[in-house]
């Protein structure tokens, strides 16, 4: 017999009272507590259902084994096609896995999982790829599929949200890949809240977290973004699931940057880049060519410098740009990396360099809107804001390499020899490193090294002594 159960429940946490609270005890968000009501089905009829029997007999088949005797899993991962979806997976789509993409709207999530679900459906591994909507109708897919040129008898579409018509769809066709387009829509019966709401998005995304482990079907899910830029829903979606992927990017810039927050199955370090094209979502296969395609030669304030994103060495063009401030408090605008970093810079630059930066406003951009978050970048954003300060331009085919210490020492960084042999290759003819990065590369690089110890020893090597 079905009973009703009242709960108050924190849409910022997850969090659950039987009382209404002005204040959330585990986020302290105010007025963030609903009513709702919970439909819980007795115990037998909970037995009854499909997803319960499968999960009942998996777990009988999983009686308490020794590690060692556990059987090593031999299934290989499934490949979408795309090579840059696949690099920031680890490799591919593990069976049995959840993965959730989340990003702004309009950012194109829906129609990069399009063409995912039609390369899977005509990849090696051939077989059925099913893409449950509940934002658009069948008709709208199928013009996007025409668009993209995404179509086969293979690429099954169904316009659902109840999450017990979802798993019936799921285990009659069986697909070799699921996507849900999105979480946020799906509903479970039992509950009597909205869609979208904290109950509903932990309690759909758990039912399709137990079916994919019982059947081995990878489902995709896409998750919508509040306006802080965080996945909408209960922060226990993000546990739930086995791999976080955010697609990132502005809307009117022809890149889209593809990052792993959580991976189970491989590195959270990879970055995945794509370009909008008429034709859909291109792979960058040389980020770091596109990323300085745009760069002016000579310019004031433009510096390039080498970061990783995981096993791949990316060149990237930092900005700087100071100009005379008319307010009290001049203005710190910083865009692609952490602000704290770059201010501790500026203080660096004004007390060891004498640089009177506090009477500037100052401006520093990553160009492309890539997010740097590793401290290689740090003497890359020193040069930058003294060439705008001096009004001199920096080598053009120099990059530069090293972390920046608060008595203005050169710190050495991580794989400087990758990151080398990557400038090299997109022409680059002189590098300046830390000294002690210099002692330990073991071959030979194709560029002009030259190890530096303080910033006061990058200036008459990296900047042009003519201003422009």
């Amino acid at each position: 017999m079905s009973q009703f159960q009242t709960r108050y429940v924190c849409q910022n946490c997850g969090y659950e009272s039987l009382k209404w609270l002005g204040r959330c005890p585990e986020c302290e968000t105010w007025d963030s507590f609903v009513e709702e009501v919970v439909l819980r089905p007795s115990h037998k009829a909970r037995s009854g259902s499909k997803s319960s029997q499968a999960i009942s007999s998996a777990a009988e088949a999983g009686a308490p084994l020794p590690i060692t005797q556990v059987e090593m899993a031999s299934q290989p991962r499934l490949l979408s096609g795309i090579g840059e979806f696949d690099r920031v997976l680890g490799g591919g789509v593990v069976p049995g896995s959840i993965v959730l993409v989340g990003g702004d709207p309009g950012i194109g999530k829906s129609t990069l999982l399009t063409q995912v679900a039609y390369r899977v459906a005509t990849g090696q591994e051939a077989g059925s790829v099913l893409y449950i909507s509940g934002e658009e109708s069948a008709q709208q897919i199928r013009l996007r599929s025409a668009r993209l040129g995404a179509e086969t008898e293979r690429f099954f579409v169904s316009v659902e949200t109840d999450i017990e018509r979802i798993e019936g769809h799921l285990d009659k066709l069986r697909p070799i890949l699921a996507i849900v387009d999105s979480i946020q829509t799906t509903q479970d019966g039992a509950l009597d809240s909205i869609p979208g709401s904290v109950s509903q998005v932990r309690a759909c995304a758990s039912r399709l977290a137990r079916f994919s482990k019982a059947t081995g079907i990878p489902i995709i899910l896409i998750g919508h973004v509040t306006k802080e830029g965080n996945l909408a829903g209960p922060r226990v979606l993000e546990h739930i699931v086995d791999t976080v992927l955010y697609f990132e990017g502005d809307r009117q810039n022809a890149y889209r940057l593809l990052r792993a927050v959580k991976n189970r199955f491989g590195s959270t370090d990879e970055l995945g880049i794509f370009e909008m094209r008429e034709q859909g979502l291109v792979s960058v296969d040389n980020p770091s060519a596109a990323l300085l395609a745009e760069r002016t030669k000579d310019g004031i304030g433009s510096v390039i410098t080498a970061t990783l994103e995981g096993t791949r060495a990316l060149l990237v063009e930092v900005q700087g740009l100071a100009a005379r401030s008319f307010l009290a408090s001049p203005r710190r605008v910083i865009n692609g990396l952490d602000p704290n970093r770059v201010n501790m810079i500026l203080a660096v630059l004004e007390k060891r360099l004498g640089l009177k930066l506090a009477e500037q406003d100052v401006f520093v951009n990553v160009a492309g809107g890539v997010h740097v978050v590793e401290t290689a970048a740090d003497l890359a954003v020193a040069m930058a804001v003294i060439s705008s300060f001096r009004e001199q331009p920096v080598e053009p085919t120099t990059i530069f390499i090293g972390e920046v210490g608060l008595n203005g020492e050169i710190r050495a960084v991580s794989q400087s020899e990758k990151r080398l042999r990557e400038a090299a290759r997109q022409g680059f003819q002189k590098a300046l490193i830390a000294k002690h990065n210099l002692a330990e590369l073991k071959g030979r690089v194709p560029l002009e090294v030259i190890g530096i110890s303080s910033i006061v020893e990058a200036l008459p090597v990296g900047l042009l002594k003519t201003a422009v």
